[in-house]
């Protein structure tokens, strides 16, 4: 499998390169994609980290030494046993130190993928955009055991060039049951980056620019959950021999109303959190003897936070819209289609998009302004 699945250019002059592993050969897809990315027009450059889990070290050694000086500190380990106090450099000569970079993170992105976007992050290379990281900053070795079987050991942390170790979990605090405990706010301590930035340890990577999460209505999850999104987006690739591009197509009105028709003989009910939060109130309201001096406004309330199927269509048009034109560009186009059709509605990638052609808003980022 390849470690970068996708890259393409989501503007005339930003292109985009997705990493999902640090297995072997990772940095030269990075460094190749990085290339044709340049040939084509780009200018400015997105890494997508979301997602990625890590993986080899040196494969995050060489990748962050793409956009930095031969020379430059990328990662030191410090374990109990002398042997792995390491420092790690960039020994190669780097491909571009100039280009600006958004290096997008979310809270699944660990070990490797921390450290190339903690490096990015505390030398000033490029800003950091999404959800804080995972925050692991172990370093694991293999002993061999019989019935061919291996022991994974934590040997080391990790501290990136700010001198900072990112690992979020104290396996030695524990609470009361035996279990670790994440590290307090008032135990982190404050580092800097290269121009002076504040950043801390004991948390993973906290973004320069914050977004949040995607958090879709319960309807949107309810079509989501039950494969109803797909199983539509599959009778339109029945329906229609050829549609736009992926970052053209668009799913119209009467397409919209045409969907809500075909959605009437399906079953895809649920339960907002505002009807179960309701339900624990009828609850405890029977349980504590009150239910009856209070029955009528509950009653009242009852029919006002019912969720309707119909209106809730309406209401949410925009996010289940994006969604079928996800699954759709998907069943035309496969992964790239499901990529790229996410380019507009993206909010790490429209984020990225907005301050990498701001470079206003980017250098003053990068200042700490």
């Amino acid at each position: 499998m390849n470690n970068v699945p996708y890259y393409g250019m989501v503007t005339a002059n930003v292109g985009i390169i997705q990493l999902r592993d640090f297995t072997r050969n990772a940095n030269r897809e990075v460094k190749n994609a990085l290339r044709d990315l340049k040939d084509k027009g780009a200018d400015k450059i997105i890494i997508d980290l979301r997602g990625n889990p890590g993986g080899l070290l040196n494969e995050a050694i060489n990748i962050s030494n793409i956009f930095l000086e031969k020379g430059s500190v990328v990662v030191s380990t410090k374990g109990k046993i002398e042997d792995w106090n390491r420092t790690h450099k960039a020994l190669n000569h780097p491909e571009d130190t100039e280009i600006p970079i958004a290096v997008l993170v979310d809270g699944s992105s660990a070990s490797a993928a921390e450290i190339v976007s903690g490096v990015i992050q505390d030398y000033d290379r490029g800003v950091i955009i999404g959800q804080r990281s995972f925050g692991k900053g172990l370093v694991q070795a293999t002993r061999s055991l019989s019935y061919n079987s291996k022991l994974k050991i934590t040997v080391a942390k990790y501290y990136i060039p700010s001198g900072r170790c990112i690992q979020e979990i104290d396996y030695s605090l524990r609470d009361a049951e035996g279990l670790a405990e994440k590290m307090p706010d008032s135990l982190r301590t404050t580092f800097t980056t290269q121009s002076g930035r504040k950043v801390y340890d004991g948390g993973g990577i906290m973004p320069d620019i914050i977004t949040e999460n995607d958090n879709y209505a319960p309807i949107t999850k309810s079509l989501i959950r039950k494969g109803l999104l797909f199983q539509y987006a599959a009778v339109y690739r029945h329906e229609h021999s050829e549609i736009a591009a992926p970052k053209e197509f668009q799913f119209s009105d009467d397409d919209y109303d045409t969907f809500i028709s075909w959605l009437k003989d399906k079953d895809y009910d649920y339960q907002t959190k505002v009807e179960k939060t309701f339900e624990n109130l009828i609850s405890s309201a029977k349980s504590d003897k009150y239910y009856e001096g209070i029955q009528s406004e509950i009653d009242a309330l009852q029919k006002k936070i019912h969720h309707s199927k119909e209106k809730d269509l309406v209401m949410f048009k925009d996010e289940i819209r994006e969604r079928l034109e996800r699954e759709i560009a998907t069943h035309f186009y496969l992964q790239k289609g499901q990529i790229e059709a996410s380019f507009d509605d993206d909010p790490e990638i429209l984020a990225a998009v907005e301050v990498l052609n701001n470079q206003e808003k980017y250098r003053k980022t990068l200042k700490g302004n």
